[in-house]
């Protein structure tokens, strides 16, 4: 039962061998709510009154676990071979907008902003703008306030401590991230598998570590996707365990580790 509502709301697919894991930590939220059994928890679930506990559903069925700069090279191929494109574009008079699809807590969001301001750091003064989604309302409010435990500053490159660490005075033991990297950014609540409401195609999308809750089939649309909303010549960054499957693998080429280019012109 929870396998299929979770597949309707959300298009996440939970394979059988993470059953286990599925009932100890929903478990938890039976116990908290006082319920006796899983077929009242997805009763509430398709309830007006169960809205307020969906999030904490999602919480339980996906694995927010991220950090700054995570799988490097991205970022390093950002700042080195894109940014150079992306500011000329951007001195041109034109829009640059590259999305974080699957921010979680903000991490990611944050490790790209970095990027941006270590190749270029009057970027602030042109038409930049990153876009950083997720599913869960509750790691979305987390990556807005900006404020996370002093030993994530050990995952953070030395080049870019200092460009992330703002001048606040967060509680004892947090950072907070500095404000002009924070103003680079707009926060969202986003279903990938629901309608998408931006205008403006991307010229950057990361997608990380996100398409392993869905099937194949979904895999795929969502990669198709993706590569529909790209401006020609975007490129899409994905996680190391990912493939590209689908019609997409024919518009999108591989440039660099886990990163692929746009093609332009006709399809086969």
């Amino acid at each position: 039962m929870i396998s299929e509502l979770a597949n309707r709301r959300y298009g996440l697919f939970l394979q059988p061998s993470k059953k286990a894991l599925v009932h100890s930590r929903l478990a938890k939220r039976l116990r908290a709510l006082k319920l006796t059994s899983f077929e009242d928890y997805c009763s509430l679930l398709n309830k007006t009154e169960g809205e307020a506990e969906r999030p904490h559903l999602l919480s339980a069925l996906t694995t927010n676990v991220t950090h700054f700069f995570r799988e490097i090279h991205h970022f390093e191929f950002l700042k080195d071979v894109l940014m150079p494109q992306l500011l000329a574009k951007a001195q041109a008079g034109n829009p640059v907008r590259l999305w974080s699809s699957a921010c979680s807590s903000g991490q990611e969001a944050y490790s790209i902003a970095a990027a941006l301001v270590a190749a270029a750091p009057k970027v602030a003064q042109y038409d930049f703008k990153i876009l950083a989604t997720d599913i869960d309302p509750q790691v979305v409010r987390a990556a807005k306030f900006a404020v996370y435990p002093t030993e994530q500053i050990a995952t953070i490159p030395p080049l870019w401590r200092d460009q992330l660490t703002g001048s606040g005075r967060p509680p004892l033991g947090e950072f907070k991230i500095n404000a002009r990297l924070q103003e680079l950014i707009s926060f969202g609540e986003l279903n990938l598998v629901a309608d998408w409401p931006m205008q403006r195609n991307f010229d950057v999308i990361f997608c990380r570590n996100a398409t392993i809750y869905f099937d194949k089939t979904t895999q795929a649309r969502l990669w198709q996707r993706f590569a529909d909303v790209m401006v020609d010549g975007g490129h899409l960054m994905i996680g190391h365990s990912e493939r590209l499957s689908g019609p997409a693998q024919a518009q999108l080429k591989s440039v660099a580790i886990t990163t692929y280019q746009k093609l332009t012109g006709p399809f086969a």
